[in-house]
């Protein structure tokens, strides 16, 4: 998702934001609560005393086998939630993409997980650049009732890469968000802008 935009005459980046949005964090907070309430009361039961001010005795729930499976759900938790911080932590999937007119290339950088191939980097010289595209899709969502939907990407096509995607369906782009975005790429960078 692209939240910040820094533009100039030469330059346009786009940043992205990936792992590090509200939703992430609050799903990530909450595996963690859930988890060890689960690991407390399991150590509760284990243990045959009240760790909490409830009205009901925790301590009278024998530990095997309801104690043990609340253990095991606990501690799969937390290492649920734990892997989710470490996403949130190191940024998975953010980065920015560069339009550079001075220096004539693009490039698209995005962020992996630790490790030699951290930095994912795609360079694209500017004179390969052929068009950006909007391409819709119809979708059929729903179980119960079936719904279509209409949903449009902006892609970049290449000569060398072909169709590179620049927005995501996940984005939640309104059609005229996605008609700017791709009409500013297109201008910025003098190519058709095509449907």
């Amino acid at each position: 998702m692209s939240i910040l935009k820094k533009r100039s005459k030469e330059v346009l980046i786009y940043s992205i934001t990936e792992s590090r949005k509200i939703s992430n964090i609050f799903s990530a907070l909450i595996i963690f609560l859930g988890s060890l309430g689960l690991l407390l009361v399991a150590i509760s039961s284990y243990l045959g005393m009240d760790l909490f001010l409830f009205s009901e005795k925790i301590s009278n729930f024998p530990f095997l086998p309801q104690g043990a499976t609340m253990a095991f759900y606990g501690i799969g938790g937390l290492f649920i939630s734990f892997y989710l911080w470490w996403i949130l932590l190191w940024n998975i999937g953010g980065g920015f993409d560069l339009f550079d007119k001075k220096n004539k290339k693009v490039c698209f950088l995005r962020w992996g997980f630790p490790g030699k191939n951290r930095r994912i980097i795609l360079k694209i010289p500017m004179n390969e650049i052929q068009s950006i595209r909007i391409i819709t899709g119809v979708q059929e969502r729903g179980i119960l009732t079936r719904t279509l939907t209409y949903e449009s990407i902006v892609y970049m096509e290449t000569i060398e890469q072909g169709f590179i995607p620049l927005t995501r369906i996940e984005d939640n782009l309104t059609p005229p968000e996605i008609a700017n975005k791709a009409g500013e790429l297109a201008f910025f960078l003098g190519v058709p802008l095509l449907y």
